[in-house]
């Protein structure tokens, strides 16, 4: 089938379900399935819409259909000693460029570069009412106004069909090396948050509940010289290391647990929760492996100013994302409504109410 013809099978498949107002779950790669809540509906799957439309090496964009595989993108940027530069995680070899950016997955370089949603550039999708739209572009504007292609990104495929997803990518830098020191929780944090004051390429950081590692990525002499400040020993085989957490494939995630993503200020102590940890981006990522009560995690992260996701489990909390106080959640069906307003995208996926 032509690109054209799956589009437009993609567009009439949308027009029958709003017409019968049929809930439609909106598939790609399929690896994502243990994210969000656990809905019904019947199959949209995009994961043939696939293709690069675009690369422009010297414009750091590149262009390409939702169902394309990450990894092939990845592939094409590399030729041009590129990268996605908030290294997303795959979760598996079926991965999609749109079902990353639905989820709005970030990896271990996000703290230092920006998430994926940083990266959007544009987007055209189909809208709940079978429309095919466009927003944003292929270049980066200083303009005025609501950046709508951002919004699809962490949307989880509740306001639109992604068709199309342009986005940033960044240089490969010249050189990369971790260091790596043995230290408790509470002095990695506060080395952490002391060096983060100061100029210095750190691509990644995490502190495993041994010891703190941390990436260094940039031109050979920047990367030597932070090398020389900040002091450790410097790790081997770094690159299989940091994919591996990337992949959620190291030891620590071998638990049987809940698995929950807490997302505090950096500087945040410790928090006083029972389970096995890890601490990512600086501090502001911190997984959780616990049995401890939803409620419970949820007012611990919430008394620091933070908020706690269930991001697998076998048996999901029926709030598998933070609570939304009355005001956000109001706004949020506000734009569900706007963009969906059979309410046929992936209903629930987030909360029961949107």
């Amino acid at each position: 089938m032509r690109d054209q013809d799956i589009s437009h099978n993609l567009q009439q498949q949308v027009i029958d379900a709003a017409t019968s107002k049929r809930a439609l779950h909106i598939v790609g790669g399929n690896n994502k399935s243990f994210y969000g809540r656990n809905i019904s509906g019947g199959v949209l799957n995009v994961a043939e819409h696939r293709g690069i439309l675009n690369h422009e090496p010297t414009e750091l964009v590149i262009t390409a259909r939702a169902g394309t595989p990450l990894q092939a993108i990845e592939d094409q940027l590399s030729k041009h000693h590129q990268i996605l530069g908030f290294e997303p995680p795959h979760f598996g070899n079926t991965a999609t460029l749109g079902g990353t950016i639905a989820c709005n997955f970030s990896g271990p370089r996000r703290a230092a570069a920006g998430s994926a949603r940083d990266f959007m550039l544009g987007c055209k999708i189909i809208n709940g009412k079978g429309e095919m739209l466009s927003f944003g572009g292929e270049v980066m504007k200083n303009v005025a106004g609501f950046d709508v292609s951002r919004l699809m990104c962490g949307a989880l495929g509740t306001l639109g069909v992604l068709l199309e997803i342009s986005v940033r990518v960044l240089p490969r830098p010249e050189l990369e090396l971790t260091l790596s020191q043995e230290m408790d929780a509470a002095h990695a944090l506060a080395k952490l948050h002391a060096l983060g004051r100061q100029a210095l390429p750190i691509s990644a950081s995490v502190f495993d509940g041994l010891n703190l590692h941390i990436r260094l990525s940039g031109s050979a002499a920047a990367v030597n010289a932070a090398k020389a400040a900040i002091g450790g020993e410097q790790m081997q085989y770094d690159a299989v290391f940091w994919q591996q957490l990337r992949e959620q494939q190291l030891p620590f995630f071998k638990h049987s647990q809940t698995l929950w993503r807490i997302s505090v200020a950096s500087n945040t102590p410790p928090l006083n929760l029972p389970g096995s940890w890890l601490y990512e981006w600086d501090g502001a990522q911190r997984w959780l492996f616990s049995d401890a009560p939803a409620d419970v995690i949820r007012n611990v992260a919430a008394l620091h100013g933070g908020h706690a996701v269930c991001f697998r489990a076998q048996h999901k909390p029926d709030q598998v994302f933070h609570p939304l106080e009355s005001g956000m959640l109001k706004l949020q069906q506000k734009i569900k409504h706007a963009f969906d307003p059979a309410g046929i995208f992936n209903p629930g996926m987030m909360y029961t109410e949107i």
